[in-house]
């Protein structure tokens, strides 16, 4: 039985750090750290996913423009081409997009609304416990 989205969701919680598009890279960076979290997600209207801004957006706009970036909306710096998954897709699939498309957080939209975020460390946990969870199995059957 394939470990889907809503299994790991359910066992850490759905809970994602939001913020407006008009928020500073400043205030952004200070939520960054203080929730020791590597990313938020934009929304706009009605809750929807407008953007998700991480570590890695933070650091190309200093270097690319210096540190009077940090005064810009997030909006000028966040990443708006969001993959996303649905509660639905498997670790699998998930595991591949993220390896594919080079990034660690993935928002999980359900009809049209945000409902979660994975990370890869939620990825890694999620396999650990499985492969822990076969290998008893394993165990048990050897035993008879």
């Amino acid at each position: 039985m394939a470990i889907i989205v809503k299994n790991m969701l359910d066992a850490k919680g759905r809970d994602v750090v939001t913020v407006s598009p008009d928020r500073t890279l400043l205030d952004v960076a200070g939520i960054l750290n203080d929730k020791k979290i590597g990313a938020v997600v934009i929304t706009g209207m009605e809750g929807r996913i407008a953007g998700i801004f991480t570590e890695r957006d933070l650091v190309r706009a200093i270097a690319g423009k210096g540190p009077a970036v940090l005064d810009q909306p997030v909006k000028s710096a966040m990443t708006t081409a969001v993959q996303r998954c649905k509660e639905e897709t498997t670790v699998d699939e998930l595991m591949g997009m993220m390896s594919s498309g080079r990034f660690r957080h993935v928002p999980v939209e359900q009809d049209g609304k945000l409902s979660g975020i994975v990370s890869i460390g939620d990825v890694v946990k999620s396999r650990i416990r499985e492969i822990e969870f076969e290998a008893e199995q394993i165990k048990a059957y050897i035993a008879g």
